[in-house]
Parts: structure tokens; sequence; C-alpha cells
């Protein structure tokens, strides 16, 4: 049997643990989006701090796949505009994100996420380059949108405040996901078979 994310060679095979990996899938995704969100690093020249956020997201895409990682960045959206503090800094409601600089990054994570757990359902974090290359299609994708919703809340030179102090930082973690997957992946595949 062929599996298409490293979340489903796991998942067990019965319906009722089965559906209790899920529910654990998303709680610890949202986890580790919040955690990502909170080690944050304010940039004086842009109102979007650096942050983990965009490689979390990312793994999370492609370790769960299209679907279970886009409804896990979903579910983080929804548990931050019900009030919990999940977004960077602590913040929360719908305000934070309509108002704020960061709304675009926010929903690009969804694009991201379901774009990269495709790719990766296609194989694609199974080898270097195929996975640096779902990776820098998730991070384009964030910055996209992010730098869209700069523009729509009336910012100028949105490039240069929303794309490029990014790029450098989001490479980096990049790279790191690509020495990361493949090798999860026949670290994961070895074990399975003993």
């Amino acid at each position: 049997m062929t599996y298409k994310t490293m979340s489903e060679l796991l998942r067990p095979q019965s319906f009722a643990l089965g559906r209790l990996y899920d529910l654990l899938l998303m709680v610890t995704g949202i986890a580790l989006i919040t955690f990502s969100a909170y080690s944050r690093i304010p940039l004086p020249f842009t109102p979007v701090p650096l942050t983990a956020q965009t490689l979390t997201v990312l793994l999370i895409g492609v370790l769960y796949g299209s679907k279970r990682g886009a409804i896990c960045i979903v579910l983080y959206i929804v548990v931050g505009i019900a009030g919990l503090p999940v977004f960077q800094g602590g913040h929360f409601g719908l305000d934070y994100i309509i108002k704020g600089a960061t709304g675009g990054y926010l929903f690009g994570f969804i694009a991201a996420a379901f774009v990269t757990g495709y790719l990766a359902e296609q194989g694609f974090d199974r080898s270097f380059w195929k996975t640096f290359t779902a990776m820098c299609v998730g991070n384009i994708i964030i910055l996209i949108f992010g730098c869209s919703w700069l523009a729509i809340i009336g910012l100028k030179n949105v490039i240069v405040i929303g794309a490029l102090p990014f790029i450098p930082g989001d490479i980096i973690k990049s790279l790191f996901a690509t020495l990361l997957l493949p090798t999860g992946w026949k670290v994961i595949t070895a074990l399975r078979k003993k």
C-alpha cells in the first residue's frame, strides 16, 4: 500500500482510533502554529513581524495533506476569531484579522497549506529538489496573499514591506524543511518495515 503523506502513513487502521488521531493532528497543528506565532521578531521597517509560522504552516500542509492541512489552518483562524490569543503577539478576534497588517498572511496560510499538501500527495516531499520547490511555492503563495492584503488596507510599497524582508528567512526555512522531509520518509518507512 502506498501512502500519500506522512500523517496518512502513521494513521491507525481502526475507525475510532483514526478519528482520534485526526483530532490529535488538528489540536497539535493549532498548538504548533500558535507557538510559532509567539516566536516573533518585530521589524522596525514593516508592520509584519518575522515569525516561524510560515515554516510551521507549510510543514503542516506537507505532513497532513491538502485537505487536513487546510482544515487545520482554518480551525486555527476560527479559534483566534473566537477569542483565544493564538495570533502573533497574543492577539485574537476578527478585528485583528480585518484591520491588521497580517490578515492576508493568515488567509494565505490556508491556500499555502492546501497547495503544499497537494504537492506532497503527488510525492513532492520525498526528494530534495521537489521538496524545496513545494516549500518555495507555499512561501510565494503566502507572500502574495500578504502583500495583496497590505495593499487593500492602504499601505504603500507592499513588496518592500511585505515580501522582501521575509525572502531570506523563507529560503532558510525551505532548506530546513527540504533536509527534514525526505529524511523523515526514509526513517518512517524503514521503521514500518521492521
